[in-house]
């Protein structure tokens, strides 16, 4: 790749993140104080995606778990799309577009936080977790691009990254999910 390649992907990024910082401030606040009401009543967070948002949700799950800058108390946060088994059986058993509701089924209770990522916001398995958790009582919250999508209906917050091209969204959605981190960081011991 050129230089003048290179510099144009940053350009985009930088140019989308300016986007971000505009437009969305308010949305990642509201969104780290759910996030801290949730685990603070003692709550779990379940995350999932497909592709490129799995990894994503896999990857803040564990930064939940684990720790993001400072050493505090491990927190509860389970990514959906890590046991190979459970995905494989649902896909199997009930189809793919069920595989994030069956386990929402199996393991959320009311009050718990569902974090559904999709960059077009109409992934039909994320869609189906999040409306079957909230008939359930739990909170959803959406990391979304291109408009939102169909996760706007089904999120009490849907954070809509403006764009439409899958690599700027999800670049967006792990510094969301970075800031979310760190508001935990300074919210729990």
């Amino acid at each position: 790749m050129k230089k003048e390649d290179v510099l144009t992907e940053i350009n985009r990024h930088t140019e989308v993140a300016q986007l971000v910082s505009e437009l969305l401030p308010a949305a990642i606040s509201t969104a780290c104080q759910l996030v801290i009401e949730t685990l603070h009543k003692g709550n779990r967070v379940y995350l999932f995606g497909n592709g490129g948002s799995a990894s994503d949700a896999q990857h803040i799950a564990a930064e939940f778990t684990g720790r993001y800058v400072k050493h505090r108390r491990g927190l509860p946060a389970i990514a959906l799309t890590t046991d190979t088994s459970a995905l494989t059986a649902i896909s199997n058993d009930y189809g793919y577009e069920r595989v994030f509701e069956r386990q929402v089924e199996a393991l959320a209770v009311a009050g718990d936080l569902l974090i559904g990522i999709s960059t077009s916001g109409n992934s039909p398995n994320v869609i189906n977790a999040l409306k079957y958790g909230q008939s359930i009582g739990c909170k959803t919250l959406g990391l979304s691009g291109s408009g939102g999508g169909a996760m706007n209906a089904c999120c009490d917050l849907n954070i809509v990254v403006p764009d439409n091209v899958t690599a700027r969204i999800q670049e967006m959605h792990i510094l969301i999910g970075h800031i979310i981190c760190k508001a935990l960081d300074e919210s729990f011991d």
